[in-house]
């Protein structure tokens, strides 16, 4: 039952709602897949993003923070930080595990030692060991930002306002737990990295150290996308699938590209398939479509467009052939 304090329409305004409520309710069915009725609950996206502010202020100390840390205060500080990372995403990966089953919060507390709440208990545990793996890498992309663009004026600048730092962090943080195999909350967390950057990694794609992406405004990794080690990419970069036709068919393929070390990526540029390999040291230039793969060492290029010069045309007055007489 309703538990708001709305009150009801009367008359023909209640007739109306009446016969929506019976259209709509009447039309709800365990198949369709747009419902979610008398099922556990989903992990709840302001929680997550609650953890991803909260692990945002561990990665980078004096950031992100409330409060001044000091040296005197860093141990507890970042002791209650991780406790508060614990309790969220603790709960988060529960009711994660709890839909995957179609369980609930109670019956999961039943379950005994093969059930939720002690899997996400362990699953939580293993997350919380791969933040200062994690905050190590992320000060190789920061740093990879601030030498590979010339208007940075600081790695604070960095990590304050770049998108495509926020995007890493997310995704970085967000594969850690698609490995785990936890469910939904790496997607949710990426494309709130979606939402606010403009940039879509999927949690599941592999990214090596020092990964820069500057200005970041649509660019597209897949997720089985490996990319290795001090890559650049711009803005419009797509690394995609060569072809989704047959949809769940393609599940656990090898669909994205492989972009090895040292490689970068202009504006723009499209590279598809999983088959295809962009070699140590390659510049793409912005532009290029690429569905088969680049020796080592190489630059791709597409042709110039040809430059058409035409000399303005004068402005031609018209004579007035009204008679002024």
């Amino acid at each position: 039952m309703s538990q708001n304090n709305t009150s009801h329409p009367a008359g023909d305004d209640g007739k109306l709602i009446d016969g929506l409520v019976d259209e709509l309710v009447g039309c709800l069915n365990p198949d369709d897949r747009l419902q979610h009725i008398n099922q556990a609950f989903l992990p709840k996206r302001d929680r997550v993003i609650e953890g991803i502010e909260l692990l945002r202020q561990v990665v980078f100390p004096g950031f992100f923070d409330e409060q001044r840390v000091t040296p005197d205060n860093a141990r507890d500080h970042i002791r209650d930080l991780l406790t508060s990372i614990h309790t969220v995403f603790y709960d988060q990966i529960l009711q994660g595990l709890c839909y995957e089953r179609n369980v609930t919060r109670d019956q999961a507390e039943h379950e005994g030692d093969d059930g939720c709440t002690c899997k996400a208990r362990e699953l939580t545990g293993k997350f919380l060991k791969t933040i200062p793996e994690l905050r190590r890498r992320l000060t190789l992309d920061v740093k990879a930002a601030f030498d590979g663009d010339p208007a940075a004026v600081s790695t604070d600048e960095a990590i304050f306002s770049y998108p495509g730092i926020d995007a890493i962090f997310i995704q970085r943080t967000a594969h850690e737990l698609y490995r785990l195999r936890v469910p939904l909350i790496p997607r949710i967390m990426t494309e709130v990295a979606h939402s606010e950057t403009g940039i879509d990694i999927h949690p599941g794609a592999i990214i090596g150290n020092s990964f820069f992406i500057d200005h970041g405004t649509g660019v597209v990794v897949g997720e089985t996308t490996t990319i290795g080690n001090n890559v650049k990419i711009y803005q419009g970069v797509t690394l995609g699938a060569l072809s989704t036709k047959g949809g769940q068919d393609w599940r656990g393929m090898k669909r994205h590209p492989t972009i090895q070390d040292n490689v970068t990526i202009y504006p723009n540029a499209t590279i598809l398939g999983g088959e295809t390999v962009i070699g140590e040291g390659c510049v793409v230039n912005g532009g290029a479509f690429l569905t088969h793969s680049v020796e080592p060492g190489h630059t791709v290029r597409i042709d110039h467009p040809q430059l058409e010069l035409r000399a303005q045309r004068k402005n031609r007055k018209t004579k007035n052939p009204t008679n002024n007489n």
